[in-house]
């Protein structure tokens, strides 16, 4: 693809904007003037306003993850969620715009930004089950520290960038941190929370049981997980 073909001007230019203005300062003129391009070029190729908006912020998101040197999975699962929370707030303190544009509650389908990121926290909270560390359902694990993390750095960057404490930000980490894991591998401690959880995590490796009978044990093991 070329690189300076006429989506990746009108997505560089909508970058720009947002950086210098945030949301309010990108229009289609604007855009278009940036970019060298028509309004009709924007919407065929973004379809709208928001459609532009959600591209250029996916685009900023990967744009950061590309750039970013990401550290390969360690053997300690809750070690890597905490370096991946602090690349979450690294990229929203980096990129104010962009990330509050990800994370604007809005109807309709979640913004592709805000989807890649909660896959990239699945993944993490995908691991710590695996390990028998997780003590609640992952599903309500991602929930939880997807809305400590964007809550947390939302509330750093409304503050002036001279008074920010990061120290929130950690502080908030290690109490999600301790509210959603175990300090040792729950399946070698009494109770059938932990191990539903762990064993819900591997079920999709296992070759023993048929496709129903997969689901059937999924649910039960859910039930028992959110206990």
């Amino acid at each position: 693809m070329d690189d300076d073909g006429p989506r990746e001007r009108i997505l560089a230019a909508t970058a720009k904007l947002l950086a210098e203005g945030g949301r309010e300062a990108v229009s289609t003129r604007a855009v278009g003037a940036a970019a060298g391009v028509q309004a009709p070029t924007i919407y065929r190729l973004f379809g709208d306003k928001q459609g532009l908006l959600d591209a250029a912020a996916a685009d900023g998101f990967a744009a950061y993850l590309a750039a970013k040197t990401v550290p390969e999975p360690t053997g300690d699962p809750i070690e890597d969620l905490r370096t991946g929370w602090d690349l979450h707030l690294g990229f929203g303190l980096a990129n104010p715009a962009v990330y509050l544009l990800m994370n604007e509650p809005r109807p309709g389908p979640v913004p592709p930004a805000a989807v890649a990121g909660m896959e990239v926290l699945a993944g993490l909270i995908r691991r710590i089950a695996e390990a028998g560390r997780l003590r609640v359902p992952e599903e309500r694990a991602v929930q939880l520290v997807h809305a400590a993390g964007s809550g947390a750095t939302v509330t750093l960057i409304s503050m002036p960038a001279d008074r920010r404490d990061l120290e929130l930000s950690a502080l908030a980490r290690e109490a999600v941190i301790s509210a959603i894991t175990t300090d040792a591998p729950a399946a070698s401690s009494p109770g059938p929370v932990g191990a539903a959880v762990a064993l819900r995590a591997v079920l999709p490796q296992t070759t023993a049981l048929t496709e129903g009978e997969q689901t059937l044990l999924d649910e039960w093991l859910t039930r028992i997980a959110a206990t």
